[in-house]
């Protein structure tokens, strides 16, 4: 037998090995090193798709159980149906995609992959052990209906909510994208020349100098309307709008009516340029979505180009016909006290919402949303930013604002940014960067200079609207209807 004073082995036999356990003291620094060096969740996991509506008014959608909707090809179509729509209205490709994915993740689909380009969107289902079944849809028309887009935001929030079957939904669907617009003809024609009159008085115009643009500005609505019905591409039908304004505010000025022709043109191409066009395709670029920015880029810079080639035409026909040449280089000074033109900025923005067939209970907002703006660009150029830095401020201003409104209205953020931000959009400097490119021998490194710096100033309010809707994000995610009834049920 062996004693215990007999454990320990002879002499150069083989002793165990011993495991000697760290110092508790030890403990606090390995974790504290090992929360430095390593990350905390793992870097190449996926992104489940419903993680996309984080940040979007439909965020945290219900779902439904019990397996997947036995008719999923209903439901696919339904969600291009409702994705066509929202682009036809002229939403961005954000809010189309965060659109179908809450949508058929409402209505019980999981496995959908949704690809956007700028004119198709395609939505695959691909259920585990079954046949996946692809759907596409080309959009191939555009038109100005934020009512609608209004309509269409608010059903999809209401079929998040869980309040809302598919086939009622379809219902609903097909009825807005079937009912009139909110306002006729005549009501758009005639607030196109009010805005025209108003912006000539916000950058310096008097009452003859308005009078002239509510006329040229109606005339180029009817003319434009009129080439739209005989499908003249919107290319030529926005340069023949341009020159028309250009040639008659020419014609007044050689009639000597106490007008500045520049102030008249700045004027009547505001609703000419593509601001709608490029605050989208700044957002989907930021948000990216590559090749739809592109495209809504390349197409807005052809609607620019067809502008000032416009105006270009309207130049040179003026000096054919022997008028005489401008002095571009006054600038405008104010007629108007600052509540005067303060009042009139709070027109201009609830006409153009009016022309862009906003709801009535938009009206009103947009046009105050758009004097908050002008607050803050008066601001910023007192202070001494500068008038080329200044709208970019007051545009940031803009879209944070709008998107609490839009969002408190059960609309979508551009329906109220884009008409509050237009009064913005440097109209003047096209028309002289452009008189001096056409007209003027010299200085012809002025005029490209010129048309560059206006379209930097275009693409910096676009960029200022969709930083304030990002910057809103945060205090708004409890603003979406599917949000405020859920509140109340709890």
């Amino acid at each position: 037998m062996v004693g215990p004073q007999d454990a320990n082995p002879p002499t150069g036999g083989t002793r165990p090995m011993q495991t000697v356990s760290a110092p508790r003291s030890n403990y606090p620094a390995r974790q504290m090193l090992r929360k430095l060096v390593q990350g905390e969740s793992p870097p190449t996991a996926p992104m489940s798709l419903v993680d996309r509506l984080a940040g979007s008014p439909y965020a945290n959608p219900t779902i439904q159980v019990g397996g997947v909707d036995a008719n999923a090809r209903k439901t696919l179509d339904f969600a291009l149906n409702l994705a066509e729509s929202m682009f036809r209205y002229g939403a961005g490709a954000l809010e189309v995609e965060t659109s179908i994915i809450a949508v058929t993740a409402s209505l019980g689909l999981r496995n959908i992959e949704v690809d956007i380009t700028n004119q198709s969107v395609v939505i695959n289902y691909a259920p585990r052990d079954r046949t996946p079944i692809t759907v596409m849809r080309v959009v191939r028309s555009w038109t100005n209906n934020y009512a609608g887009l209004s309509l269409v935001h608010q059903l999809v929030t209401e079929i998040i909510d869980g309040d809302m079957a598919r086939g009622e939904a379809a219902n609903r669907l097909a009825e807005i994208t079937t009912s009139p617009k909110p306002y006729a003809k005549w009501m758009v024609t005639t607030a196109v020349g009010i805005f025209g009159a108003v912006i000539v008085a916000i950058i310096g115009g008097g009452m003859t100098a308005s009078a002239v643009a509510f006329g040229s500005s109606i005339l180029v609505s009817l003319l434009t309307r009129q080439l739209g019905r005989w499908r003249v591409p919107e290319f030529f039908t926005t340069a023949a709008g341009s020159a028309v304004v250009t040639f008659i505010a020419l014609l007044c000025w050689w009639a000597t009516m106490p007008i500045s022709p520049g102030l008249v043109i700045a004027g009547g191409i505001l609703l000419l340029l593509p601001s709608g066009r490029l605050v989208s395709a700044v957002q989907d670029a930021i948000n990216g979505y590559p090749v739809t920015a592109a495209g809504r880029l390349l197409s807005a810079f052809l609607t620019f180009g067809a502008v000032v080639a416009g105006i270009a035409v309207g130049l040179v026909a003026g000096v054919l016909l022997g008028l005489p040449r401008l002095d571009v280089t006054d600038d405008s000074s104010p007629v108007y006290n600052f509540w005067l033109v303060t009042l009139f900025v709070l027109i201009a923005g609830a006409m153009i919402a009016l022309i862009e067939q906003s709801k009535a209970s938009l009206l009103l907002p947009t046009g105050l949303v758009a004097v908050l703006g002008y607050f803050v660009f008066t601001l910023a150029v007192t202070v001494g930013i500068g008038t080329r830095l200044a709208p970019a401020v007051a545009a940031v201003i803009i879209g944070f604002a709008a998107r609490v409104v839009a969002l408190r209205l059960n609309s979508p953020q551009l329906v109220v940014a884009v008409p509050a931000v237009l009064y913005l959009l440097p109209g003047l400097l096209i028309f002289k960067a452009m008189y001096i490119f056409t007209i003027e021998s010299t200085g012809s490194l002025n005029g490209p200079l010129g048309i560059f710096n206006a379209l930097t100033v275009i693409l910096a309010i676009a960029g200022g609207v969709v930083l304030g809707d990002n910057l809103a994000n945060p205090i708004t995610r409890g603003l979406g209807a599917n949000e405020r009834r859920r509140g109340r049920r709890r």
